[in-house]
């Protein structure tokens, strides 16, 4: 079997449910475990480790997508993804057991490594099933996926936590799991290996060290003071060595067809962009809604699930425009819808409405919808079998990437200005985020700090825009090309 539509069968239906359950497992483990935390700080301790289990998960499953994008091409998608589900599962049931948040940290950290497999994986393996034509549309079903985690995931989190113990939390994916990989034992048909393929653990190695290095630095940028600068020191001679070593390998991590192809060197870049974009809106205009006007979390949770409403719904009709236009126009148009909704954030006031916020989200999340899907789904149908796997994992490793050099970028323009703007005030957005803090400002310093740190949202969201604009450059790379039946 070469390509994708021998591998169709009669069940497809249920390989599609299985990925999608293992897409939802995934998807819901971020929002539900963020509905919790209070709950489990307060058992725990440790409030000065909160970031970190969030940010090892993220640091350890972007480490490992491209290691399994990889060995999928090499061992098959069957064999990696009843491998990686069984470390989330493992590392799901630890993090129930944890007793100190040091523990709850590293099982997170194993439970990341599990995770690292479930997005490519699923994708690459509902991309194999179905024709090219055929993948447009499909993965608006697995985008549906997000949008559904988005607002199941707080609702089920509160209610686990209120009438269970914070444990449940972490093993309520355990039947989800098996029952995916129960159907994909059944249904996915199985496919040989490369004969003598082997993973090329020099350069796997060098990726770890450059990707750990650069993400951690990215992360934790404001805890680690001059050690950035070695981080960011490390990561650079890591990826050096990691392209010296790509170039003399016989077999090397990322085929050479990845770096040749203009196509999928903007898919990967669109996917970077769209990344660093989403933290826009996703850390910034809830900081917004409840430092300038005040509102509640569930307000500010509301109008971000706008976007991840907006998100599955643009990706299900990018999936139709494709088949009748084209992927260059289906990414321009998905491309302005986010430039305009990145605009719209400018013209958020201290007196705006959720309801404003909520549509600026939704704006976003079109953009953002449209956008990824085209670039996904153009990747994948331009890939042959044999490396799709590695390619489908590059472009989720981008989103990631850009997700965390967003974080960094924005939260520094935003640090930079309350340092200028408020140069005598003590972390003004604790104070002004805190109930309690808010409450006792009086209100002439209440007036000051939020039009201070309005201005300061402002230029972040500037910066937003700046970066969205480029995802109009990238969709401009694309081929005047339908996807086409094999």
């Amino acid at each position: 079997m070469t390509e994708s539509a021998e591998l169709n069968t009669e069940h497809r239906h249920w390989i599609l449910i299985a990925c999608m359950l293992a897409m939802f497992m995934a998807a819901i483990e971020v929002t539900i475990v963020a509905t919790a935390m209070p709950t489990i700080i307060a058992e725990l301790g440790g409030f000065s480790q909160f970031g970190w289990v969030f940010s090892i998960y993220l640091l350890t499953q972007a480490v490992s997508v491209p290691l399994y994008g990889r060995l999928a091409d090499m061992w098959g998608r069957k064999r990696l993804f009843f491998i990686g589900v069984s470390l989330f599962l493992m590392g799901s049931i630890l993090c129930g057991f944890a007793h100190t948040m040091t523990w709850l940290i590293l099982f997170r950290a194993f439970q990341g490594l599990g995770a690292g497999a479930i997005m490519p994986l699923t994708s690459t393996i509902v991309a194999d099933i179905y024709s090219p034509r055929e993948r447009a549309n499909v993965q608006g079903w697995l985008s549906s996926v997000w949008g559904v985690a988005a607002i199941i995931g707080p609702l089920s989190g509160a209610w686990l936590v209120q009438h269970f113990n914070w444990s449940v939390i972490f093993w309520v994916n355990v039947p989800i799991g098996l029952f995916s990989m129960l159907l994909l034992a059944r249904f996915l048909p199985a496919r040989e290996h490369h004969k003598g393929a082997t993973l090329n653990l020099t350069g796997s190695c060098w990726l770890m060290i450059c990707v750990t290095a650069l993400l951690v630095a990215l992360l934790q940028a404001d805890a680690l003071g001059y050690w950035l600068l070695a981080f960011l020191l490390l990561a650079l001679l890591a990826g050096w060595q990691l392209k010296q070593h790509e170039q003399r390998a016989e077999a090397p991590l990322f085929p050479l067809a990845i770096w040749r192809s203009r196509l999928i060197l903007a898919g990967n870049a669109g996917n970077l962009i769209i990344g660093a974009t989403m933290m826009g809106i996703s850390a910034f205009l809830p900081t917004w809604i409840q430092g300038i006007t005040g509102g509640t979390p569930l307000q500010a949770g509301s109008a971000l699930a706008m976007m991840s409403i907006g998100w599955p719904l643009a990706s299900t009709l990018s999936g139709r425009l494709m088949l009748v236009t084209s992927y260059r126009f289906t990414a321009q148009l998905g491309a302005m819808l986010l430039i305009a909704g990145s605009a719209l954030l400018l013209l958020l006031r201290a007196d705006s409405s959720i309801m404003q916020a909520g549509l600026t989200a939704f704006v976003i999340g079109t953009g953002m919808g449209m956008t990824s899907t085209t670039f996904l789904v153009s990747v994948q149908n331009h890939a042959h079998y044999d490396i799709r796997g590695i390619c489908t994992a590059s472009i989720m490793f981008s989103r990631m990437l850009g997700s965390a050099i967003g974080t960094a970028l924005m939260g520094a323009v935003l640090n930079f200005n309350l340092a200028q703007r408020l140069p005598q005030a003590h972390d003004p957005m604790q104070q002004i985020m805190s109930h309690e803090s808010r409450q006792s400002l009086s209100e002439s310093t209440l007036h000051q700090w939020t039009d201070q740190i309005a201005a300061s949202l402002h230029w972040v969201f500037v910066v937003a825009l700046a970066i969205a604009m480029l995802t109009l450059w990238i969709a401009w790379l694309m081929p005047r090309q339908r996807p086409e039946a094999e």
